[in-house]
C-alpha cells in the first residue's frame, strides 16, 4: 500500500521540502499521511476547475506546485477550496520554491524547454551553493531579440508574451528565473547574459535590464512553470508504478492576450 506520507517522502528526496525559502509553506497541508493513494493529480494549482477534474478522475490526492494553504485563514467556509477538498477526502501535498531550486527542478525544466546548453547556477537560495536559483546557458544558434522571444513563446506554448526589443542584440548567452524571478535580473548582467526570461518582471527591472542591453522575455508565470507538469508525473509513476498519474487538463493559463 502506498501513503499520502510515501509520495511526500519520495519528493522529499527529489526536492527536499527543508529547503524552501523562508516565507513559503510547503509539505503535506491537508489531509491525513496514512491514507492510502491509488490515483493522483498533478497541477500548478488548486482550484475549483482542477477540483471537479480530481472527482471525476477519481483521486484523492492533488500535488501542486503553488501551496493550498499560503497565509493565514481566517474562515474556511463552504465556499472556499480547503472546506470543498475536506469535504472530498482529498489530500494535498505542495512542493513550491523547494521544487523551483531542485536540481532537477522548475527552473532546470524551463532552461531545458529553450533546449539551453552548459547549463550554470544564476545565482543560489541563501549561503547554500548547492542550491541554484535560475540557471544561465547557452542557445544552440545565435537569435535576434525578436527571434528569441518567438522562439520562447513557441517552446512554452505561451497564448503570448512581452519582450525587450533591442534590435541589433545577437543572444546567445540566456539566463532563466521561472515565476516571480524578475530581480534575478540583476544576476542576469553579472552573468553577462544577451537576454533573460523569467515569469515576472517589475517596471524598474525592465529599465535596468534596457540600460544595460539585456533582451528580456516575460512569458508569463503560469507559463514559465508548469513545464514541471510532465516530469513529475513521469518521475512519479516510474517510482510508483501501482498509481496512476495525471497531469492536470484544467489548470490552465487565466491570462488573454488581445
Amino acid at each position: 500500500m502506498t501513503t499520502v506520507k510515501d509520495i511526500y517522502d519520495f519528493l522529499d528526496k527529489f526536492c527536499p521540502f527543508k529547503y524552501c525559502l523562508d516565507f513559503d509553506n510547503v509539505g503535506i497541508l491537508l489531509g491525513k499521511e496514512d491514507d492510502e493513494v491509488l490515483r493522483a493529480l498533478i497541477a500548478l494549482d488548486v482550484v475549483d476547475e482542477v477540483i471537479q477534474e480530481a472527482k471525476n478522475l477519481k483521486v484523492n490526492l492533488i500535488i501542486t506546485h503553488h501551496p493550498i494553504i499560503f497565509k493565514g485563514l481566517k474562515s474556511i467556509t463552504d465556499k472556499s477550496l480547503v472546506y470543498k477538498l475536506l469535504r472530498e477526502n482529498i489530500s494535498v501535498i505542495s512542493a513550491h520554491t523547494n521544487l523551483d531550486i531542485a536540481k532537477n527542478g522548475v527552473n532546470f525544466h524551463l532552461a531545458k524547454a529553450l533546449s539551453l546548453c552548459d547549463l550554470s547556477p544564476l545565482s543560489f537560495a541563501g549561503e547554500d551553493k548547492s542550491l541554484p536559483l535560475g540557471f544561465v546557458g547557452y542557445l544552440k544558434t545565435e537569435m535576434k531579440c525578436k527571434e528569441f522571444a518567438e522562439f520562447a513563446k513557441k517552446r512554452l506554448s505561451c497564448k503570448g508574451l512581452r519582450y525587450i526589443n533591442i534590435p541589433q542584440k545577437a543572444i546567445k548567452k540566456v539566463a532563466v528565473g521561472s515565476g516571480a524571478c524578475g530581480d534575478l535580473i540583476y544576476d542576469a548582467a553579472k552573468h553577462n547574459a544577451d537576454a533573460f526570461l523569467t515569469g515576472e518582471i517589475k517596471h524598474h527591472e525592465l529599465l535596468y535590464a534596457k540600460q544595460n542591453n539585456i533582451c528580456v522575455v516575460d512569458a508569463g508565470h503560469y507559463k514559465s512553470e508548469n513545464i514541471i507538469a510532465e516530469p513529475l508525473v513521469k518521475n512519479l509513476s516510474e517510482y510508483f508504478p501501482s498509481i496512476k498519474f495525471f497531469p492536470s487538463h484544467v489548470d490552465i493559463d487565466s491570462i488573454n492576450y488581445i
